[in-house]
């Protein structure tokens, strides 16, 4: 008996300590509402019903004691922005309440002064602040994203349980100093992709639905989609912007030149879709703040706001694997990093079938002397990437950007000599190397500095082993490159400011051959250092619909004591409600150019390399061109319609490709083209389709050559795509077809073929291969799989209907016989990718 009266004393006493526990307020003042769940149901044996994210965040002081089970319930509804629903006798369920109001008062933060006007939003509300700056709007939940816009202003975007709830607070908004950039034409193709008021597009991944043949955001294919963008082989190394080639575009990553493009040597992006939020292509117009990229711009940018929250992605395709990580270190600092690896190591795939058999097609890889067997076939890829952002103070901040990039290909070459078995070891390796430093600080509300450093490394090296001769030969082709820029705003007025700054490039190309049967190196080593000065006021008007930019840059290249002058223009004027008008302008320069010397050169896999201009044989590379145009916008429909006219002097026969009768003659010349890009689309909601089409006319002027213009490589007369997406719910489909003329060739002269064991030509680039046609598929699923987890499933078929592309032939003579070879495009070829988002 005593023995059990000492057990009911000690449960009543426990009893007694874990209600005081309960109801007794914490020293500091609150508790989470996780931690008050669990004690409650203890106390009272009820069962608590919820989803993770609607609690979390939320904290309060613990209810007080000698409370019933109603009272705890109602005070908990008192304190927070939540319903407590009781269910019977044993259950309670939480949900957030119908009303979520959030309210308070905008204002400066520099000086406290009212902002009126300002915009407020949620996914499916919108208010503006009155003349007070009084602002509220109803919020879902607690975890709904708010967004806060002011024009000048940085924006504010985060969740409702970051802000000050109780009570109608103060917001304080911090100046931007500098004009913003402006949309204009929304969902441009299809969800997340935007044309911007300055003259460029922007692709905003975080937004973006899905496209025709891409299960990932593939940043060089996803550029593709717009009208007078293509690639005349299908790969991200050889992008043409209105007929310009590959290394006529200035490529960006977080503001760092990247003279490498691709994974598989081209046909998938190097740039790791997780890290990079955002793109922006310019075909005209540029800042002048950019130098190089006579042709085009394409710039990649990660997201430069500090995160609060952890986010992780891990992935797998048919052709790698990745991750992604977006690390808070405190209130004022986040780290990004991402990194992909190839699977082929663990097993091959359909697509690293078809990828492979394509990049090695026609070249020594798949077929050699027919004494000799290549075999152990091995490709691999990797890449890193890293982004860091402190923010030292409200006025300081400062970014750090890092991205390593290595592909490499391997064979053997197998013989038999003197009745022995030999084998020797072939390697192509391509590797990127880069990082950046940047420091922006706002000095008062009207002067803003930008300063930036950057050094980027390229290195392309081949070894080929010559088995029958015994000889190794060993080719590189090497680019460093540092860069400092400093770029001051300074704000004349809330509608017109002014940007000025200093650039200096230095660029050093490296160029080895070097073979060790008989004993022959040949290094070349060259640099150039360009000055650049530049200028340039920008205006945006009350109304904001008419944006103007003009300025003004001065180069200066010391090695050729070379001045060349530059003005730039960007205007766009809305008129009439729904139509808007666009003229652009640039005059460029750039240094470096990619020549083929002979084209199997590193293994004829990755056949150019990167050169210097010496301002004689291979001149200093000019560009001047100017576009014109006119769009509609209402109700879903968009026609946009933009005629341009480029020219480009300084170009070599060698950076062109040619593989006719110049395809060793070394030469400089022009080339211009004229032309026109439309874009029809019609979006209702979760459907968008359209229609591109671009006419083109572009030809080169050789005069050492022909007298007489005649068509460019690159002259794809007419281009034409259909596509279309569609969201139902969790899942998104999207479909496109691709159709274009065929790329210029040159035949030889039916029934003369053959002059002194040379191809006899026709009239150079007279012909053209059949048309191109390609329909691509794809598709994702998205689902969860627990309260904080998300996945998406997705599948794609690049080349659905299998058709045998031409994309280049050439001719050679063999034995006194005209032999064609004749180049694929990418056959049928599927894809598929799982991904989980945490």
């Amino acid at each position: 008996m005593e023995k059990r009266i000492k057990k009911i004393a000690i449960f009543f006493s426990l009893l007694f300590f874990i209600t005081n526990c309960v109801f007794a307020q914490d020293t500091d003042g609150s508790r989470t509402l996780s931690q008050i769940i669990t004690t409650l149901q203890e106390v009272y044996n009820v069962q608590f019903n919820y989803a993770e994210d609607v609690i979390e965040g939320v904290s309060l002081k613990s209810p007080t004691k000698n409370l019933s089970l109603e009272e705890v319930l109602t005070y908990l509804e008192n304190n927070t922005t939540l319903s407590f629903t009781l269910m019977g006798d044993r259950f309670v369920l939480i949900k957030p309440t119908t009303d979520i109001i959030l309210c308070g008062y905008l204002k400066r933060k520099d000086n406290l002064e009212v902002l009126s006007s300002a915009t407020v939003q949620t996914s499916d509300s919108f208010t503006t602040s009155d003349k007070n700056g009084f602002f509220q709007i109803k919020v879902k939940n607690p975890l709904q994203l708010i967004t806060i816009r002011y024009l000048g202003y940085k924006t504010i975007m985060k969740p409702y349980n970051q802000f000050e709830v109780s009570g109608c607070k103060d917001v304080y908004l911090q100046s931007n100093f500098q004009l913003l950039s402006q949309v204009i034409i929304s969902n441009y193709i299809t969800s997340g992709i935007n044309k911007i008021d300055n003259g460029s597009f922007q692709i905003d991944f975080s937004n973006l639905e899905i496209l025709p043949g891409l299960i990932d955001h593939d940043v060089l294919q996803s550029v593709q989609a717009f009208p007078g963008i293509q690639s005349v082989n299908e790969t991200v190394s050889n992008i043409n912007i209105r007929g310009g080639t590959h290394d006529q575009n200035l490529i960006l990553w977080d503001d760092i030149k990247m003279y490498q493009s691709g994974h598989f040597f081209g046909l998938i992006s190097m740039y790791n879709p997780h890290i990079t939020q955002k793109v922006s292509l310019r075909k005209s117009g540029s800042d002048v703040s950019y130098t190089d990229g006579v042709s085009g711009t394409i710039e990649m940018q990660t997201n430069h706001e500090v995160n609060r929250t952890f986010k992780g992605v891990i992935g797998v395709n048919l052709t790698d694997a990745n991750s992604f990580a977006d690390i808070p270190v405190n209130e004022s600092s986040s780290i990004q990093v991402a990194a992909r690896k190839s699977i082929s190591d663990f097993f091959e795939t359909p697509t690293y079938t078809a990828f492979f058999d394509r990049i090695s097609q026609n070249t020594e890889v798949a077929s050699n002397a027919t004494t000799i067997t290549n075999t152990d076939k091995t490709f691999d890829f990797y890449d890193t990437s890293l982004r860091w952002i402190y923010n030292i103070s409200d006025k300081d901040k400062l970014r750090v950007n890092f991205i390593n990039v290595h592909n490499q290909l391997r064979f053997n070459e197998n013989a038999i000599i003197n009745q022995e078995e030999e084998s020797r070891d072939s390697k192509l390796t391509q590797n990127s190397i880069a990082g950046a430093l940047h420091y922006n600080r706002v000095w008062n509300d009207k002067l803003k500095t930008d300063f930036e450093v950057y050094e980027t490394d390229y290195k392309l090296r081949a070894v080929n082993a010559n088995i029958l001769d015994s000889q190794r030969f060993l080719q590189e082709n090497i680019v460093s490159e540092t860069s400092t820029k400093l770029k001051v705003n300074y704000k004349l007025s809330n509608r017109l400011e002014l940007l000025n700054g200093y650039h200096f490039v230095e660029t050093e190309v490296t160029n080895l051959d070097d073979v060790d049967n008989p004993l022959f190196r040949f290094l070349v080593s060259e640099v150039v250092r360009t000055h650049g000065v530049f200028s340039q006021v920008g205006y945006k008007a009350l109304n904001n619909k008419t944006n103007l930019n003009l300025g003004l840059r001065y180069n200066y290249i010391s090695k050729f004591n070379k001045s060349i002058w530059e003005p730039r223009l960007s205007f766009s004027h809305q008129f009439f409600k729904h139509f808007a008008l666009e003229i652009l302008g640039e005059y460029k320069h750039q240094n470096t150019s990619q020549v083929i010397n002979f084209q199997n050169d590193f293994l004829g896999i990755e056949k150019r390399r990167w050169q210097l201009s010496n301002d004689k044989e291979i001149p200093v590379i000019t560009s001047k061109q100017i576009s014109m145009g006119l769009n509609y916008n209402y109700s879903g429909w968009l026609v946009d319609i933009d005629g341009f006219y480029k020219i480009v002097d300084g170009i070599t026969t060698q950076s062109q490709g040619f593989q006719n009768q110049y395809e060793f003659v070394k030469s400089h010349g022009r080339y211009d083209v004229k032309g026109v890009d439309v874009l029809f689309r019609k979006y209702i909601e979760k459907f968008s389709t359209w229609l591109s089409y671009s006419y083109m006319n572009n030809r080169y002027l050789f005069k050492d050559l022909e007298t007489n213009y005649f068509p460019s490589n690159y002259n794809i007369s007419h281009t034409a795509t259909l596509g279309m997406t569609y969201a139902l719910n969790n899942l998104k489909f999207s479909a496109g077809l691709n159709w274009h003329s065929g790329k210029p060739t040159t035949q030889p002269v039916f029934e003369n073929q053959i002059i002194d064991k040379q191809v006899n030509y026709e009239t150079t680039n007279a012909s053209n291969l059949d048309d191109y046609l390609r329909l691509d598929i794809s598709a994702i699923y998205n689902f969860k799989l627990s309260d904080k987890t998300r996945a998406h499933l997705g599948v794609s078929i690049w080349n659905v209907l299998d058709k045998e592309n031409e994309i280049n032939n050439f001719y050679r003579v063999k034995d006194e016989t005209i032999m064609e070879t004749v180049q694929k495009s990418l056959g049928l070829t599927p894809n598929a990718v799982f991904r989980v988002y945490f």
